[in-house]
């Protein structure tokens, strides 16, 4: 809240949380701000007070104005670009400040490019604290879920004068540690999954795996299928690597089989990046049959499909996965520990066909090296002892709770579900505009996850993904009544 009492002015202190927050990247490029006169009514200020604080965002070249559209969050124009229309602030005031992110859309124009989605708003999030009120955007449960006995007691035995000597003073395995890579093997055989500890290689989490097999396999300007919505940070990874997304609808059962064969007809794709159990954001679960077809459309058109199976440790072992159907042909299986063990271990792994093997390391090699034997051979530890497994069903029992409280509340605070609640994350519908929404409640304390970050091109959505552990706190569904009340 913003205080008259304070050293600084009014101006000062909303000048200095929008700028902050543009800083943290808790306000993506391109982003827009509220109007005016919306933040005035926000913040209980005058307009002037809002138009002072602008103008001083504007001299800070944090934000930029644009005629009868709004005020958006810098972004850095690629050399060459049209420069974006100077326009003054009281002018814009006087035009009402009705400016929408579809208007920003239609004035851009086909072809002009879009605005950048936030990729990392959600990870600066977890490093600069928003407040201490659980946060419904978040990707991961909640530190007090994944305290335990078993993990330090690990660290510890790993980590023995003898232990540090013997592993630390050298490279670690190329592959990773045998060990942990025959555990893995065993694992893997539970969900049908059947390989050899020679074809597995343990990463720096999933995301190292995801990001060793793009930069193995393609090339810039290769065509990869997306299922969308999906999940951000790989939008933005492989936009980053120059890659030419094709964003593939994910429905219930799977993905637009129609949209993936005309892709694979006209663009020829080299990758499919799947999520097949429990996807993000919208917990679908991938059916046989599709299963079945996007595997004869990898065949008959040449690709290689990665199915990142980050949720597997919360997933039921049944589910359909497309590596099983497989046998690790054309398809390479990516996992991790961060979701249900220790998001800072940041050990993850792929299998892969044998033949690709040998690519992968050198793709790992190049880029870390190695990775850290006494965290791989503590968690073999865990593995080997079953502790891990019993963490996860203990996990998975209080998941099932919170997320029968988190139902319970989001259908009383007025939300739809636009897929059916299961695995960690909920896909509501809130029926506002869920950019500005996030705004508003960025104010209140809360980080919200709005559907515009899951799509591959900035769009208004209504949508949002909430975690149903950190979303069963009726506190915060007040809030979110009160503020979406206000917006309207």
């Amino acid at each position: 809240m913003l205080m008259k009492t304070s050293t600084q002015s009014l101006t000062e202190q909303l000048s200095a949380r929008f700028g902050e927050r543009i800083r943290n990247r808790l306000l993506a490029p391109g982003a827009r701000l509220p109007s005016v006169r919306q933040c005035a009514l926000q913040h209980s200020v005058s307009p002037s007070t809002v138009v002072a604080a602008y103008d001083q965002l504007l001299a800070q070249g944090l934000v930029e104005a644009r005629k009868n559209r709004g005020f958006f969050v810098r972004e850095v124009a690629p050399a060459g670009a049209e420069a974006p229309e100077a326009v003054d602030v009281a002018a814009m005031e006087a035009a009402g400040g009705n400016w929408t992110t579809a208007h920003w859309f239609a004035a851009r124009g086909a072809g002009r490019g879009s605005p950048p989605v936030n990729a990392t708003a959600l990870i600066r999030g977890m490093f600069h604290k928003i407040s201490d009120k659980p946060q419904p955007g978040m990707g991961v449960l909640p530190p007090q879920w994944l305290e335990s006995t078993f993990m330090p007691a690990a660290v510890r035995k790993v980590t023995s004068t003898r232990a540090l000597q013997e592993y630390s003073l050298q490279y670690g395995e190329p592959l990773g540690d045998s060990g942990l890579r025959r555990l893995l093997v065993k694992k893997l055989a539970q969900l049908s999954v059947h390989t050899a500890p020679e074809n597995i290689i343990t990463t720096v989490g999933a995301t190292h795996a995801l990001d060793i097999v793009s930069r193995t396999l393609l090339r810039p300007g290769d065509p990869v299928m997306v299922e969308e919505p999906g999940w951000a940070v790989e939008f933005a990874r492989l936009s980053a690597l120059g890659m030419h997304i094709l964003p593939v609808p994910r429905r219930a059962d799977g993905p637009d089989l129609e949209v993936m064969a005309r892709y694979c007809e006209v663009h020829k794709p080299k990758l499919y990046v799947s999520v097949s159990v429990f996807h993000n954001p919208t917990g679908y679960c991938l059916s046989p049959g599709s299963a079945h077809r996007i595997l004869q459309l990898a065949n008959q058109h040449n690709f290689h499909i990665v199915e990142d199976d980050t949720y597997s440790h919360i997933a039921p072992e049944h589910a359909t996965r497309l590596t099983a159907l497989d046998g690790l042909q054309r398809t390479i299986y990516v996992s991790g520990f961060a979701k249900i063990l220790a998001p800072n271990w940041r050990i993850g792994f792929l299998a892969a066909p044998p033949a690709l093997v040998e690519q992968l390391l050198d793709t790992k090699l190049l880029a870390t090296l190695t990775t850290p034997a006494l965290l791989e051979k503590a968690l073999a530890l865990c593995i080997e002892q079953g502790q891990l497994r019993r963490h996860a069903e203990r996990i998975r029992t209080r998941l099932d709770a919170a997320r029968a409280r988190s139902v319970k509340l989001a259908l009383s605070a007025g939300c739809t579900f636009a897929a059916d609640p299961v695995g960690l994350f909920g896909w509501v519908d809130t029926g506002v505009d869920t950019d500005a929404l996030s705004q508003r409640m960025l104010d209140e304390g809360y980080l919200l996850a709005p559907g515009a970050l899951f799509h591959a091109e900035r769009k208004p959505s209504t949508l949002m993904r909430i975690n149903f552990a950190t979303t069963q706190d009726a506190t915060f569904w007040r809030t979110f009544e009160r503020v979406v009340k206000q917006s309207r």
